[in-house]
């Protein structure tokens, strides 16, 4: 069974300078019901199709499949898709772990926000000092409804980009 187990944390300063890498990303949902999502991504040159599973009362567990696409059959599914996620992905390593830190691009601009895979619920992980508040759980900062919002109910980092 494919369980996600992620954490969510607004960013509130600079993590770029322990950033090993970055990747751009496009998505977009075709469906973005409570119980399921199916989402269609394309991260640099690849694409892939994910379905998602509720997740579980605490909001860190639920069920994931990912599977590889053709990229042209991705760009056009992103065509008839709702909600299009603009964003680029910088990866972070801390400890034995490694962040997955969204910077938002279009409606979004101006939210971060950090994920951290885990191997279980309960699993030790450590905190940087640019690590901001904690949002696992909070449905607004879910990617699926952000596609569906302009922005406006969500409450972004205070860290500014542009000026580091």
């Amino acid at each position: 069974m494919n369980i996600e187990i992620e954490r969510k944390f607004l960013v509130k300063g600079d993590f770029r300078p322990f950033a090993v890498r970055s990747v751009r990303i496009k998505q977009a949902y075709l469906t973005t019901d409570p119980e399921r999502t199916v989402r269609v991504r394309l991260i640099g040159d690849k694409a892939v199709l994910t379905i998602k599973g509720a997740g579980n009362a605490k909001g860190v567990s639920r069920l994931e499949f990912e599977y590889p696409i053709p990229y042209t059959d991705a760009q056009e599914i992103l065509s008839i898709a709702r909600g299009c996620i603009d964003k680029e992905r910088y990866y972070v390593p801390c400890g034995r772990h490694e962040y997955e830190v969204d910077v938002f691009h279009g409606r979004h601009e101006g939210l971060i926000i950090a994920e951290l895979e885990l191997s279980s619920e309960d699993e030790a992980f450590d905190r940087p000092d640019w690590l901001g508040a904690e949002v696992t759980g909070k449905s607004q900062y879910y990617n699926a409804n952000l596609s569906a919002s302009d922005g406006a109910d969500i409450s972004t980092t205070s860290f500014d980009m542009n000026n580091h």
